[in-house]
């Protein structure tokens, strides 16, 4: 039997709705987890085949998935913390697109 790598649970309301299930062992796809100074929770999914990445917040509700470009996410406001790690997973997710791409 494995044993999970990392396991949390979800600490916001049932008014922030279902939250996702993440498969980490998912082929080609990478996943950050985030939690504010305020316990809000923030998963960051990329998808190497597609390039698309995006970002669920639980206080934006869990159900929808905001679009992220350039390292800033499309219709949310961040913390500066916030901001700061979902910079920090586009650029992780995007260097090894480059690397693909450029034959690294």
């Amino acid at each position: 039997m494995r044993e999970p790598l990392f396991k949390v649970s979800n600490h916001h309301t049932a008014a922030c709705v279902e939250p996702p299930t993440v498969d980490g062992d998912a082929a080609g796809a990478y996943f950050g987890y985030f939690a504010n100074e305020y316990g809000e929770q923030a998963i960051y999914t990329y998808d190497y085949e597609t390039g698309e990445a995006t970002i669920r917040m639980g206080d934006a509700g869990w159900h929808e998935a905001y679009r992220v470009a350039d390292g800033r996410a499309e219709g949310l406001v961040l913390t500066k913390t916030e901001a700061m790690w979902l910079r920090a997973c586009w650029l992780a997710t995007a260097a090894v697109k480059d690397r693909s791409t450029h034959g690294g």
